[in-house]
């Protein structure tokens, strides 16, 4: 046995070296021989029948034959050289041609020896011929590791020009395999007894070089439960810790704030959804463990005012809170949304973005200190270390996929006893995605919309039907109603994008003209202050038309706006077609959707399209969401490594994450520490995981 361990760098495995190792690294991320033997391949040819060279057909499939090079010769061609061995099999002969690397090759090839040799064939001249097959000595093949499906790596350009070909790289699995027979086991004897699982070793042996179809499922299978059920183990495990280690202030009591606002200022009566939201959250600040609610609810479902309600029992109970948003337009709108709503209550809300004052900055730092100041709402500008509490209680983050995990951590340190924490997005998350990154989380839905909504109709028109789109937004505006024309802005080409947002802009001045009509425009080049001020126009309804790019995603509530219209909508997410719709539909009127694409489009665009129209509910346009651009896009770049899945697909993979998280739990409850005996191999496993990278911080 070799004193190689999986922890080994690669460059210490039988052929392969420093610089291969180093070239590997850089372009696969493959650094230890743990790494190179948990790369699994993407795909696999079926390497289980020999073909005699009279049973080929002339059909270019894949193929291998056992037989002998009986002769060698060069052709010269107008550039350069092909090389030609004649191969014959006792069946008939056929062609092997060269037409790179023709020196290397012929003084390589061994006449009248056995040879395996791959690949597709052709037919020329009546005489079938394989270009570039790989070739290796019977003798050879016979060494290596016998598999009936050829695995195929992932690979790169780079590696390929390098000589690191996917031969290369099944010799290297193939060594490792030799030095490594045996796989550590990491599951119980339970967990492989019941859902009937491969060992470890099996299942990686099969894995890479597959005896069958029916060992490479099983071999799948096994490592697809495992990958998830530690990703559940630690999501299940850390929420067990914080409820019993992380204590939380206790809120007892429901004063005079809440019951006022309730009785008295409330704009509208709750939905059964809020109100079971706000029963949730009392439950949980009244346990003394630290709350982390993740609060879910499509646009326009109110979610501000349950936020509003839990802040004011915070007040209650003697403690300060806080809102952080995303954006400057976000937090401003909070801010607008909750004084307006409190009216002449007596709290004490103040706003603090990049763009406070310093005097006014200062006003709020000592209104923070000395407890005057009760709700403080804000961005990034929150977590300054020059921003102290004297007792923050309750902390929300609205749309948090848009903080680092660095960044929301902060706010922990703004007290010994860490602030509950209410997490609001507007963006709906798939429940397997909720399962897997915000595992940790209780979560609560809101799945009403206030009464009075209707659904925004929406409609998908191509270019050629703009006169008609412009038509029924003159209808739309005689109404008294507005309309938001928007264009998309892409980091990579915000030229060509401004240059689309004054085209449009010009186009529809020239269909709607001054003085009948007036027209704001906005976009990300603008100073903030003009911003606000287009912006405060059209609130204002002194402009019945706002040509925008996406700043106006979030932050823009104008319940008479009844048209989006959305150009180039091929060029949009759907989750953000979607945030985007939600800017209408906002009032008691009808409102529309028209998404203005080309006629030409990709299959993904074109089932994009079809779903805005299909469905408002944001937790099924997520779910396609989540079915078109995997868990990484979703998540945003902040968050995309946090599952980083080897070979489960939360998509695909359901049935199998739900039963990875059952198990979680259970195992969890009957042994949180993982202190059985039976339960040893998980212990070290969740141990070394636990050590490479924690699944998310301290505060979700």
């Amino acid at each position: 046995m070799s004193q190689l361990n999986l922890h080994s760098p690669l460059a210490y495995l039988k052929g392969v070296g420093p610089q291969r190792a180093d070239l590997i690294g850089r372009e696969l991320g493959l650094w230890t021989v743990s790494d190179l033997l948990n790369f699994f391949p993407n795909r696999y040819i079926d390497r289980t029948r020999f073909y005699r060279i009279n049973e080929l057909q002339p059909n270019t499939a894949e193929v291998q034959i056992i037989g002998k090079i009986t002769q060698i010769k060069t052709v010269q061609q107008k550039r350069g050289s092909r090389l030609v061995a004649v191969f014959e099999d006792g069946s008939g002969r056929m062609e092997l041609v060269w037409f790179r690397g023709v020196k290397w090759m012929k003084d390589k090839l061994i006449p009248h020896v056995p040879y395996v040799v791959f690949g597709k064939t052709n037919v020329f001249n009546g005489q079938f011929n394989m270009p570039h097959p790989e070739i290796e000595l019977l003798k050879d093949y016979k060494k290596g590791v016998q598999s009936a499906m050829q695995p195929i790596y992932p690979s790169t350009e780079k590696l390929s020009n390098k000589g690191v070909t996917n031969k290369i790289m099944i010799k290297m699995v193939q060594q490792l395999l030799v030095e490594h027979p045996r796989i550590q086991e990491t599951l119980s004897q339970q967990l492989l007894d019941k859902f009937k699982l491969v060992s470890k070793t099996e299942a990686i042996f099969n894995i890479h070089f597959p005896q069958s179809q029916t060992a490479l499922t099983r071999a799948q299978q096994r490592l697809k439960f495992e990958e998830l059920f530690f990703i559940q183990l630690q999501l299940v495990r850390k929420k067990l810790i914080r409820k019993n280690t992380i204590k939380g202030y206790v809120f007892k009591t429901v004063g005079d704030y809440f019951t006022t606002f309730y009785n008295d200022y409330l704009p509208f009566e709750l939905t059964q959804a809020q109100k079971r939201v706000i029963r949730e959250i009392r439950s949980d600040v009244m346990t003394g463990a630290q709350m982390n609610r993740l609060l879910q609810g499509d646009v326009g479902s109110g979610k501000t005012i349950v936020g509003l309600l839990v802040m004011l029992i915070a007040i209650d109970n003697g403690f300060q809170a806080t809102i952080m948003a995303p954006t400057e337009i976000l937090a401003t709108q909070h801010y607008n949304a909750i004084t307006e709503m409190l009216g002449d209550l007596n709290v004490n809300v103040q706003l603090l973005t990049g763009s406070t004052r310093a005097k006014k900055r200062k006003e709020i730092h000592q209104g923070l200190q000395d407890g005057s100041l009760q709700i403080l709402i804000g961005t990034h500008a929150v977590l300054e270390d020059k921003v102290q509490f004297k007792n923050l209680g309750l902390a929300i983050i609205d749309e948090q996929h848009r903080f680092g995990v660095a960044q929301r951590a902060k706010l922990w340190m703004k007290n010994e006893i860490p602030p509950h924490i209410l997490v609001m997005t507007a963006t709906p998350i798939p429940r397997t995605l909720a399962m897997s990154v915000y595992g940790d989380l209780e979560v609560s839905m809101i799945d009403e919309l206030p009464p009075g909504r209707k659904q925004v109709i929406t409609a998908h028109r191509f270019d050629s039907n703009r006169l008609s789109v412009f038509q029924f937004m003159k209808e739309e505006i005689a109404k008294g109603r507005q309309v938001y024309v928007v264009y998309p802005l892409i980091k990579e080409s915000q030229k060509l994008d401004f240059k689309d947002l004054m085209d449009g802009y010009e186009s529809i001045s020239r269909y709607f003209p001054k003085p009948e009509y007036q027209i704001s425009i906005v976009h990300g080049k603008m100073k903030a202050a003009d911003k606000e001020f287009e912006m405060q126009r059209f609130v204002k309804k002194e402009t019945q038309i706002m040509v925008a790019t996406t700043v106006i995603e979030v932050g823009v509530n104008v319940p008479n706006a009844s048209v989006m219209v959305i150009e180039s909508a091929e060029r949009f997410g759907l989750s953000q077609l979607h945030q985007l719709r939600g800017r209408v539909g906002r009032g008691a009127e009808q409102s529309y959707c028209i998404l203005m694409t080309s006629v030409k489009l990709t299959s993904d665009a074109k089932t994009r399209m079809a779903t805005m129209v299909k469905t408002n509910d944001g937790f099924e346009i997520a779910e396609v969401d989540l079915g078109l651009r995997g868990p990484g896009d979703l998540m945003g770049t902040q968050q995309s490594g946090v599952l980083n899945l080897k070979i489960a697909d939360i998509v695909k993979d359901t049935a199998i994450l739900k039963r990875a998280r059952e198990e979680a739990i259970t195992l969890i409850n009957e042994d949180p520490n993982l202190d059985l005996p039976q339960n040893q191999a998980i212990k070290k496993t969740y141990t070394a995981i636990h050590k490479r990278r924690a699944i998310w911080s301290n505060i979700s």
